[in-house]
């Protein structure tokens, strides 16, 4: 955490309870300002509850989520956090721009910001078609798009990139860096381990624990692993070792 610097996202003690089986048990981190922090681990593991209870969705069993100085899911949140689920949030009938510009009224935007968010997706010269006929990595971008329309402070994306080719990968996270590089704060879900490198910090999680804070970096240097698959490994074991102990 930067010195003087509020964290973003500070969770104290979360518990949260989904059909009746704990889904995050006594979670506790804080996401430093102006990051790209990455989400990771197996599919089941509590990424999507977790984000459901910074964008302020998920009821919480105990604890707190502070985001930006406020309570999740605070009125005064609505306008400075982004949030893409991984099921898209578009409308199939309607054309990109005008899902784009709905999502813009609801944040109190005019039509200027929607095509500016078109822009930024790479989607301008598609602006016109309906989203019913878009290809998988074209409803990733009008989807992000939607989420972006507000410039908010804090994007939340739940999988991005599951399901699109290596080059469109690639060319999303070239955009998530430069949003970083402009101050807006980014946690990123993945079950991709390479994807961790575009990361500045990392956050492993299994069966709703956080099992690691860390960095690429470190995290090869604490398990000599060259691999990042192998290092996540690495640390599971390692925790499933202290737990029988």
């Amino acid at each position: 955490m930067a010195r003087g610097h509020a964290p973003a996202v500070s969770i104290e003690h979360l518990r949260v309870i989904r059909g009746k089986r704990p889904a995050l048990h006594d979670f506790s981190v804080q996401i430093a300002q102006g990051t790209i922090t990455g989400l990771l681990g197996p599919s089941g593991c509590g990424k999507t509850t977790l984000m459901r209870s910074i964008v302020g969705s998920q009821i919480l069993k105990s604890g707190t989520v502070t985001v930006l100085g406020r309570p999740a899911g605070s009125p005064a949140l609505r306008r400075r956090v982004g949030y893409m689920p991984q099921d898209p949030t578009i409308y199939n009938d309607l054309r990109i721009v005008d899902n784009v510009r709905y999502f813009a009224s609801l944040y109190g935007f005019d039509s200027r910001a929607a095509d500016a968010a078109i822009d930024r997706v790479g989607l301008t010269d598609h602006r016109t078609a309906f989203s019913g006929n878009l290809s998988g990595g074209q409803r990733t971008r009008a989807s992000l798009a939607c989420a972006l329309v507000c410039q908010p402070e804090l994007l939340v994306l739940d999988e991005p990139t599951v399901g699109l080719d290596p080059v469109l990968r690639v060319d999303l996270w070239e955009q998530f860096t430069e949003l970083a590089r402009t101050g807006t704060t980014l946690l990123v879900s993945s079950h991709v381990m390479d994807e961790a490198d575009h990361c500045g910090d990392l956050l492993l999680m299994r069966e709703g624990h956080l099992v690691a804070h860390t960095t690429p970096t470190r995290l090869r240097e604490d398990t000599g692993c060259t691999s990042l698959e192998d290092a996540f490994l690495s640390i599971i074991n390692r925790s499933t070792k202290q737990k029988a102990v």
